[in-house]
């Protein structure tokens, strides 16, 4: 008898758990911090267009945070149910809670890879021609959960300089995201900036993806008063995630729908992701493990 009572339960609550799924009335998308927000709710406002027609939901609320710290608090408080995350940002939410998100899919470049590099961005006018030429220097980074623009080159950076950097360089900044990093250095406020390139392609474009080639897109920097002094090894592309409480159901129909975006609008996918890639592949939590044991070491989670 109690075996039969306990079934049932299994049941109703499979039954109860098909039934939030199918009764999902808002769907709520993180937008990392990297462009301004007016730019950011431009680019994701086709996607909001698209997910309200697939899937009939009565609101698709948009939450561009003011740095990733915020999208993910969001994904481990259960007050944000998708978002793209950078790897070291899905990092910092695995190690705090490895049943928060699933990664489903992540970025495919034009030449197939699924990795991207931290490059190091100096003026010209500067004399930097290598990151070695920047000691003493200020070095800026983007936000403490960026894996281009903080984890890697913190820890990678040193392997080339031999110091640690807190002491090679004169002193380190966070500028509140990709973009401002980058305008910090064109800027002159700091005099090298780390930030996420595909590092492919030609320099005078901005490279073929990442913050680079946005702000070369968009007008606000001049390729060619730059130079790229360091790079690191590749980084997995970010993933894409949802929430675990949503349930297996909303993560296929979401990977299937992500999936198609770059078929079924590919000028949509273009202002989402930026740059040149050409859609979407699936990952699995592994595809982050180094990076998750990067982060541990470097920074604590």
């Amino acid at each position: 008898m109690l075996k039969k009572t306990l079934l049932a339960a299994t049941a109703l609550l499979a039954l109860a758990g098909g039934a939030a799924a199918q009764d999902l009335k808002e769907f709520r998308v993180g937008i990392l911090g990297g462009e301004n927000e007016a730019d950011r709710l431009r680019n994701y406002a086709c996607l909001s267009d698209h997910l309200k027609k697939e899937f009939g939901f009565e609101k698709v609320s948009l939450f561009p945070a003011a740095d990733y710290d915020g999208v993910i608090q969001g994904l481990l408080g259960g007050t944000l149910d998708f978002a793209e995350l950078g790897a070291s940002g899905y990092a910092a939410v695995a190690i705090k809670d490895p049943k928060a998100v699933t990664p489903i899919l992540t970025t495919q470049q034009e030449d197939g890879s699924t990795g991207y590099y931290s490059i190091g961005l100096a003026l010209k006018s500067s004399g930097i021609k290598t990151i070695k030429d920047a000691k003493g220097k200020k070095l800026g980074y983007a936000d403490p959960d960026s894996t281009s623009g903080y984890l890697v080159p913190l820890t990678q950076i040193p392997k080339d300089t031999g110091m640690p950097n807190d002491k090679f360089f004169a002193s380190t900044q966070f500028n509140g995201g990709h973009e401002n990093n980058l305008l910090a250095a064109y800027d002159g406020k700091v005099d090298v900036a780390v930030d996420d390139s595909s590092g492919i392609g030609d320099f005078k474009d901005g490279f073929t993806s990442g913050t680079f080639r946005k702000e070369v897109d968009k007008g606000a920097v001049d390729p060619n008063k730059l130079v790229e002094v360091w790079r690191s090894p590749l980084i997995p592309n970010g993933p894409l995630v949802v929430r675990n409480a949503l349930g297996n159901e909303w993560q296929a129909k979401l990977t299937d729908f992500f999936l198609k975006l770059p078929t079924t609008d590919a000028k949509c996918f273009s202002a989402i992701e930026g740059g040149d890639f050409k859609g979407y592949v699936k990952v699995t939590p592994d595809f982050y493990n180094a990076v998750i044991d990067v982060r541990k070491a470097a920074i604590g989670g």
